[in-house]
């Protein structure tokens, strides 16, 4: 039994006419015909007499179809609820972002949504991809910014832009006065990565051309957490890094920072979700909204090469050690 046979019949209980039953229903008569004698088989009870004319429906007839009305009625309430709930723009919601876009795009963000859903409670989370694809799994978060793709069936993406990465080098670099930057090689032994951030690592080694960050130099004894803290020990003359444009905004003067020639390395960033979640309208919203305060430069068509993560052979290890690590 399917809502579309119930339809049938309660069509034909107000046409008393298959042709235009079939007509109202948008169907052929044949078909319509087939469905109401297959509904019939299936339940063991004559619907409607079609010896009378008009058609008529049986004495068990009369109750199936005012049961089916009922049932038609309440499948539009569903209907018209989930419609609602999908556009409701009110309530707490919970959004994670990765720690290299965070402190360059929220403040943003928040100021654009505060303008276009002002009903609705933003908790902010900030965290490493790992963590952050777990807790959107498990609910612990309704939507989360980050790279992508993430090559998980379970989340569904939804992309807004695409951020180019950029060098940042000292005064004394050899490509320090080029306009823009061409990888050297003494810069992979001296390439500064972050603490638990392996998928932002293995888009950095990607554009290295470096396989293992087991071929870097050692230079330091402790772990680095954040992009300002790379830019300073660039500054310092303790290494070199790439980073995502969004993080030199501020720095237009500052003439330490290069762009890759086109097709210029960028990464994905969307808006990630279960597949379980619901709320359309307000994904639009906030796409609407990070779009609308990125920078003019983002907002550019230019040559590309989108830099993956999920498939690196080195996320996968470092996830795995990881993983390993925290379950001792």
């Amino acid at each position: 039994m399917t809502i579309q046979q119930l339809k049938y019949i309660v069509a034909l209980d107000e046409e008393r006419h298959f042709a235009r039953a079939a007509e109202v229903c948008m169907v052929t008569q044949p078909g319509l015909t087939i469905q109401l004698k297959n509904l019939e088989e299936e339940i063991g009870i004559k619907i409607f007499d079609r010896n009378k004319v008009p058609l008529t429906p049986t004495t068990l007839g009369i109750e199936i179809i005012n049961k089916a009305k009922k049932i038609l009625r309440e499948a539009d309430e569903i209907r018209d609820f989930v419609v609602n709930e999908k556009n409701l723009l009110e309530g707490e919601v919970r959004v994670g972002v990765i720690s290299t876009l965070s402190p360059y795009l929220i403040p943003l963000f928040i100021k654009a949504m505060k303008e276009a859903t002002p009903k609705v409670h933003f908790i902010i989370r900030e965290a490493n991809t790992g963590q952050l694809m777990k807790e959107l799994e498990t609910g612990s978060l309704d939507v989360v910014l980050m790279a992508t793709p993430t090559g998980n069936p379970n989340l569904i993406e939804h992309p807004i832009f695409k951020e180019p990465f950029v060098a940042y080098l000292n005064e004394h670099h050899p490509m320090a006065n080029n306009e823009f930057y061409e990888l050297q090689p003494g810069d992979k032994t001296e390439l500064l990565l972050l603490h638990s951030e392996f998928c932002y690592n293995a888009q950095l080694l990607d554009i290295c051309g470096i396989k293992s960050p087991g071929k870097l130099k050692e230079q330091f004894t402790y772990d680095i957490s954040s992009i300002e803290t790379l830019k300073n020990l660039v500054r310092a003359q303790l290494g070199f890094a790439i980073i995502p444009e969004l993080s030199i905004l501020n720095e237009n003067n500052s003439g330490l920072f290069k762009p890759f020639k086109e097709p210029k390395p960028v990464r994905e960033i969307s808006l990630v979700v279960s597949d379980s979640f619901s709320k359309k309208l307000l994904l639009e919203k906030m796409n609407e909204a990070i779009w609308n305060c990125l920078p003019d430069s983002l907002k550019k068509d230019f040559a590309f090469r989108k830099i993956r993560w999920n498939d690196s052979p080195y996320f996968a290890k470092s996830v795995s050690d990881y993983i390993k690590l925290n379950s001792q």
